[in-house]
């Protein structure tokens, strides 16, 4: 769909942002979520090159992107967001560059401020045990939603997939003999990840008891369902772990993202190798998995000066 800011676009600018689009949809096989991303960079960063007196992709320079980013900066946007819209102009311009659209690439030296790296918020090992025995409790009433719940969470504590990954699963995704899912992830690369007795039990629970309540007409071979019988959505899910989050009282850590987060730490308190943690979690760069050595790190010397006497 195109946006009103594309709509008032000169002819020229207004088609390289849809043929972009359409590259990233068909030969990139990003998801829609994604070229949504990309595109509103995209769209601002053209809006601010019309008020320049450009009307065509060849006429930006260097120059004219550094502005552009320096006014953001000036805003007040975060450094991690001017960085991420630099990383899409570039490969717009290097896209651009490709089809013969521009002779000469204006963005290869567009640097934006280093991301601050945060430390994700994760959960204690206690209050993870705390929070899946409150749900166990709720599951044996039998009520659907509550197993339904219960399934999700546990799965999501197992493996530290993505909240979409989890609402893509199809029945056929799952080996409960082997105790492995089969994910699609980003970029459309699978992934086999293995999980425990506890999911395990969940999810049997679920497939044989819960789903078969809500399930409706259509649902196909989704493993989740929503409330109407449908395969569930990510807001549906991120809806349900924020509520169970916020009813625990002692964490500010908000949705699925805080699970993954968890996981991936408590794999490495455990021992677990940092090769083999990225490869569960699905990282393309081992350098995003290290992230959450610092974690465990912070933990470890939050514990030292806790327990010792000359911390």
């Amino acid at each position: 769909m195109e946006s009103e800011e594309r709509a008032a676009l000169p002819p020229a600018l207004a088609s390289a942002a849809d043929a972009f689009a359409r590259y990233l949809r068909h030969e990139r096989g990003r998801s829609e979520h994604t070229v949504r991303a990309y595109l509103g960079d995209i769209d601002a960063l053209l809006i601010h090159a019309v008020t320049e007196g450009n009307t065509h992709l060849a006429e930006l320079d260097l120059s004219s992107l550094r502005r552009w980013l320096g006014e953001q900066s000036s805003a007040g946007l975060a450094r991690s967001t001017l960085a991420r819209r630099a990383a899409t102009v570039r490969s717009f311009t290097a896209w651009a560059l490709r089809e013969e659209i521009i002779t000469v690439d204006p963005a290869l030296r567009l640097k934006a401020p280093r991301s601050e790296k945060t430390l994700p918020g994760v959960l204690q090992q206690q209050q993870i045990r705390r929070l899946l025995e409150e749900l166990t409790a709720s599951a044996q009433s039998g009520d659907a939603v509550a197993v339904r719940d219960l399934a999700m969470v546990e799965l999501l504590y197992a493996t530290g997939i993505r909240v979409g990954e989890l609402a893509g699963l199809d029945v056929g995704h799952i080996n409960r003999e082997r105790r492995t899912l089969k994910v699609l992830g980003k970029g459309n690369k699978e992934r086999i990840v293995p999980f425990g007795v506890p999911a395990e039990k969940a999810v049997g629970d679920w497939l044989e008891t819960g789903r078969l309540t809500l399930l409706k007409a259509g649902a196909g071979s989704a493993l989740f369902l929503g409330k109407r019988g449908g395969r569930i959505d990510q807001r549906a899910v991120r809806t349900v772990v924020d509520r169970l989050l916020r009813a625990m009282g002692d964490t500010s850590a908000t949705g699925p993202h805080t699970l993954r987060h968890t996981a991936a730490t408590h794999l490495l308190d455990g021992g677990a190798d940092l090769r083999s943690v990225q490869e569960i979690l699905g990282h393309t760069s081992l350098a995003t998995t290290q992230l959450y050595t610092h974690v465990s790190v912070e933990r470890l010397r939050e514990s030292y000066r806790t327990a010792h006497p000359r911390a």
